[in-house]
């Protein structure tokens, strides 16, 4: 991997951990050895109208269906407004903003053309997140869902960046005007083309570096062997194009395959079903939550068009598996991967499939579990995941995060598994702090500190609380301020601000008032001792 960039702005380059903290990266696979210089943009969608598939379907929505071509002309043009109108330097970051549509699918394809660096978030963050993202990533630019305009500008002005932006209304005017022929920027396959958020523990964002090649990677090893993606599939999901699992199943695996995308922009059980059964879905990627939530109402819907299911975001419980294969006849696919590799490394279909395990190493990948000393374990041992492969971590400007999760040449993912004689990985837990919740990563710190904003509050705490349906759910242990009562309707105000402050789904959905919050002689929280506490209320 060189050190070359093809960018005028080298921020991102220049920010890249040092080479010696890097981990080892594995190519062993032919369809893995790409050219030195490579826009993923331009194999994804270029070559495809090249190779005569413009009139193909590449995107189906609840009002519109874009070919192949269609979405190469609006791609086009948005590019032109990028580099026109916006003033887009190659290197520049481009903060996206709004539900799945083909509108946000083509601006992220204009950015990796126009050779920006994508920053796609979801839409239920806050200005409070973008604060930090904008921050961290020094983002100049900004193209939205306008109905999520306010908090870009709360943003905007409360840091000074963003400061070329438009929303989508503004700019499909703006692209009518434009040719719809562009040069893609000739961009090298290790140039950073997006740059990924996820939060830790104490809820500060880590922003993860992706190159031109790991988007393909990510394709041409999970959507090629773990899901044999044919032309005439069609892909549907709930994960935003925010989450790395969502960007690769839901427009980078299908393009790559000349497929299509199918995406919903409410992905509710109503409407996941309803846009299997109108566009034919083949295959439904989403988290357990959702599986365990459809299963009552399969009987009034048809999926007859399904034949592959993937679940990723959180373990897959072996009941959940059998339930979902009792009732339709199909296996789900289990798989785990992280922000960090930018998608699924462990896995299993078909008949490899075994209920309760993740799967195995997929091809190009290995896997390992450490011990405390950071040595491979026996088969049959638990400690903790260790992955190296064609993809891995690369933390912008974050030495610290970089050292912990590098170690020796392996991504160790802060998850506890164990392997056994055959290969197969089982999930045991998380070995951190990090709530889990219906595929969501939510860092209790951070709802701790919006909890605390609230003038009833005088101490918090937040744990991961055990829950049939999520998982896990987030529980609020609240020490009140003098006079303010423990009553359900402050339990209700209190939740209804976290959403106001930070994302929605981070909110507490049990709170528990406690006279005092255990604690350590030097005064810190034991949060291990109100996870022991009991069930949520």
């Amino acid at each position: 991997m060189s050190d070359e960039t093809a960018y005028a702005d080298t921020f991102a380059r220049d920010r890249l951990p040092p080479r010696e903290l890097w981990p080892e990266f594995r190519f062993d696979l032919p369809e893995l050895q790409y050219p030195t210089r490579m826009n993923c943009a331009t194999e994804l969608l270029d070559q495809a109208v090249a190779d005569g598939q413009g009139d193909r379907p590449a995107i189906f929505a609840e009002h519109i269906t874009m070919t192949y071509q269609e979405l190469l002309s609006e791609a086009n043009r948005i590019a032109r407004v990028l580099t026109e109108d916006l003033g887009l330097v190659t290197g520049n970051r481009v903060l996206l903003r709004s539900p799945n549509s083909p509108m946000l699918a083509a601006s992220w394809l204009a950015v990796m053309k126009a050779g920006g660096i994508a920053v796609t978030t979801m839409p239920l963050l806050r200005a409070a997140e973008l604060k930090q993202f904008a921050r961290k990533a020094e983002i100049s630019h900004a193209l939205y869902d306008d109905r999520l305009a306010d908090d870009v500008a709360t943003a905007a002005a409360e840091t000074g960046l963003l400061s070329k932006r438009l929303g989508f209304s503004e700019l499909s005017a703006s692209a009518r005007s434009k040719s719809d022929e562009f040069n893609n920027v000739d961009t090298l396959r290790d140039d950073v083309c997006l740059l990924a958020f996820t939060s830790g523990t104490t809820g500060q964002p880590k922003a993860t570096m992706h190159f031109h090649r790991d988007v393909l990677a990510m394709a041409d090893v999970v959507g090629r062997h773990l899901l044999q993606t044919q032309p005439e599939d069609r892909f549907v999901g709930s994960p935003p194009l925010g989450f790395t699992f969502g960007l690769g199943a839901l427009l980078v695996f299908p393009l790559r395959f000349r497929a299509a995308a199918i995406l919903v922009e409410t992905p509710n059980p109503e409407s996941l079903l309803a846009a299997i059964g109108k566009f034919r879905a083949t295959a439904l990627f989403t988290a357990p939550t959702m599986y365990r939530a459809l299963m009552p109402m399969l009987g009034d819907s048809d999926i007859s068009s399904l034949n592959r299911c993937i679940s990723a975001g959180e373990a897959l419980p072996a009941l959940t598996s059998d339930a979902w294969h009792e009732k339709t006849g199909i296996r789900i696919i289990d798989g785990i991967g992280t922000t960090e590799m930018i998608h699924i490394f462990i896995g299993a279909s078909g008949d490899d499939i075994r209920p309760g395990a993740t799967g195995k190493p997929l091809p190009a990948y290995q896997a390992c579990v450490f011990d405390d000393q950071d040595q491979p374990l026996p088969a049959g041992s638990i400690g903790r995941l260790a992955v190296k492969g064609p993809t891995g971590c690369r933390y912008m400007d974050d030495e610290q995060r970089q050292r912990a999760y590098v170690v020796d040449g392996w991504n160790v993912t802060g998850d506890t598994y164990r392997h056994d004689e055959d290969g197969y990985f089982w999930f045991q837990a998380r070995a951190d702090d990090m709530i889990v919740s219906a595929g969501y990563n939510i860092a209790g710190p951070e709802v701790e500190e919006a909890l605390l904003g609230h003038d009833a509050v005088a101490e918090c705490a937040v744990v991961a609380s055990p829950d049939e349906a999520r998982g896990n759910i987030v529980k609020a242990f609240v020490v009140l301020r003098k006079g303010h009562d423990p009553t359900d309707a402050l339990v209700k105000i209190l939740q209804d601000f976290v959403k106001q402050t930070i994302a929605p789904y981070k909110y507490p959905r049990a709170i528990e008032f406690v006279d005092e919050l255990p604690k350590t002689h030097t005064g810190k929280v034991q949060r291990f001792r109100l996870r022991e506490s009991g069930t949520p209320i």
